[in-house]
């Protein structure tokens, strides 16, 4: 569905059921370079099991209007800003990798909106290396090929996507293309450059006060699963709840191991 956030149009997938903020809401925040659609099994299946869902495209991506936001606190006000067009008072929130930010940074700034957080593939500092930053800005092509290589665990992984004579390499880069082409120039590193900047982690982890998960994945090139302890040291500091779900895949947690991936959200999710 389509939703008017601050003057501009915002694309949200509701997993094919009728949006309805009466319901438990479950919120799905994408990482850099890509849309809504790496939650496919998962929102769909949370849409169809007692939740209201909004699996958003970042300001930017694909069928959301840009501007794409420039930080990583500017995207979290911004999706408090979705929340209140649609009058959602409370969520659940799971985001992935740039998106795991986003989701922090929001259950701190707005901690009162959040019922429970999942931190997917998440990394504090999330630091980019400048070669990589440099590609991104100079040679976005390149960028998406070093990231979907480093974004899988392996060439061909079985079982994998639900869906058969699927190749999840070529179905990740095409869509990172597609995202290239729709948004605005140097899409790509104004994403990386958000989550490189990133400084609040620790100071806005003390600030959360519901639950949170993480799900990392053991062969995980990007963010491996030691870069996420500093966060859930933080947490645990502030007296959060939390616990970690180590899945045997890398990056691409929602694709390499789909139901997996549910499992975590899910069981967390509905949690009393």
């Amino acid at each position: 569905m389509i939703v008017d956030v601050q003057g501009k149009p915002v694309y949200a997938y509701t997993g094919t059921r009728a949006f309805d903020a009466a319901r438990p809401v479950a919120v799905f925040v994408h990482g850099a370079e890509h849309d809504h659609s790496v939650w496919g099994l998962q929102s769909r299946y949370f849409a169809h099991h007692g939740f209201s869902v909004l699996a958003v495209d970042l300001p930017g991506h694909m069928r959301s209007a840009g501007p794409a936001l420039t930080s990583i606190g500017a995207l979290a006000d911004w999706l408090a800003a979705l929340l209140d067009a649609l009058g959602v008072r409370e969520a659940f929130v799971a985001g992935h990798s740039m998106g795991s930010l986003v989701a922090l940074e929001f259950a701190a700034r707005h901690p009162e909106r959040v019922r429970r957080v999942a931190l997917l593939a998440t990394a504090f500092p999330m630091t980019v290396s400048p070669m990589l930053l440099d590609a991104a800005r100079e040679r976005e092509p390149e960028a998406i090929a070093l990231v979907n290589q480093w974004s899988h665990s392996t060439l061909a992984a079985k079982p994998s996507s639900p869906g058969p004579g699927f190749w999840l390499r070529g179905v990740n880069q095409r869509l990172m293309e597609r995202v290239s082409a729709r948004g605005e120039p140097q899409l790509f590193h104004t994403d990386f450059a958000a989550c490189n900047d990133y400084a609040d982690g620790l100071a806005s982890a003390a600030k959360v006060r519901c639950p949170v998960r993480f799900v990392v994945g053991r062969l995980d090139a990007m963010t491996p699963p030691r870069a996420a302890r500093a966060i859930a040291d933080a947490l645990a500091q502030a007296g959060v709840p939390v616990d970690t779900v180590t899945l045997d895949a890398g990056h691409a947690l929602m694709t390499e191991q789909p139901d997996a991936t549910l499992d975590a959200l899910y069981t967390f999710a509905v949690h009393p």
